[in-house]
């Protein structure tokens, strides 16, 4: 099915609706892309295709925020120990390619929606703000590596290191962006990428420019707070689905 045209036309759809989402809230794409794909094939396969679109993805969220230099300065050190993270995972996903990390991303999602929804506090992260950076780096590097969704990691040192929603999209992207860096680097290395996997990564990119370029343009004309109500909603039936996929 992945040399189908009908794949073809499954990813641009994937692609199409998880940029939109990403370029209207600055962050969702590997994590609607991703267990989107995922159900159609398996989580190495789903991370490979949409590497690149989400390196781009990064960059054009990061760039739209402005202040590029000041935000680098700034989280680099976070996004340096998420690459290291990042690092470790993909090589595990390389050698044990398992279904079983579907049900770690659905995982990773349901985290992600019960912090959102309790507001959970963890008054230590503020206390000790350099082991709270190594902690969360480097676990949400990991979980990166193996699922290619960070945010429910980096969401939840964001909002208790007190971030404001600008730097919540700096710091989440530049991660996202080291980390699909020396992903990808090591995909590479260890010959993952064909050349029609590339061909058809690459050709997905004029639908992710298009609908990113929608989804900065109706940023603020969405009312967010419906918005991020129905985007839980259907992470919350794609989690469900990947654990009985997983499972069944």
């Amino acid at each position: 099915m992945e040399s189908s045209s009908d794949f073809f036309l499954i990813l641009s759809i994937i692609l199409f609706i998880s940029s939109l989402v990403h370029g209207s809230i600055g962050f969702g794409f590997p994590m609607l892309a991703t267990p989107l794909l995922a159900m159609v094939t398996d989580m190495k396969t789903a991370i490979l295709y949409i590497a690149i679109p989400t390196l781009l993805i990064n960059l054009i969220s990061i760039f739209s925020e402005g202040e590029f230099l000041k935000a680098l300065k700034r989280f680099f050190p976070l996004a340096i120990i998420g690459m290291i993270g990042s690092a470790i995972g993909t090589q595990i996903l390389i050698y044990s390619n398992s279904e079983i990390f579907k049900l770690l991303l659905a995982i990773s999602i349901f985290l992600y929606l019960f912090i959102q929804k309790f507001k959970i506090e963890m008054l230590w992260i503020q206390k000790r703000k350099t082991f709270s950076m190594i902690v969360f780096g480097l676990v949400a590097g990991i979980i990166g590596g193996l699922t290619n969704v960070m945010a429910s990691i980096l969401i939840i040192y964001s909002l208790e290191s007190k971030h404001t929603k600008k730097e919540i999209i700096q710091s989440t992207n530049l991660c996202f962006l080291f980390g699909k860096i020396i992903q990808i680097i090591l995909f590479s290395i260890h010959g993952s990428f064909n050349q029609e996997l590339l061909f058809t990564s690459f050709s997905s990119l004029v639908v992710v420019i298009i609908a990113m370029f929608l989804g900065l343009k109706i940023k603020n004309i969405i009312p967010q707070e419906i918005y991020r109500k129905v985007i839980k909603v259907v992470l919350f039936i794609i989690a469900c689905f990947l654990v009985i996929q997983t499972i069944f």
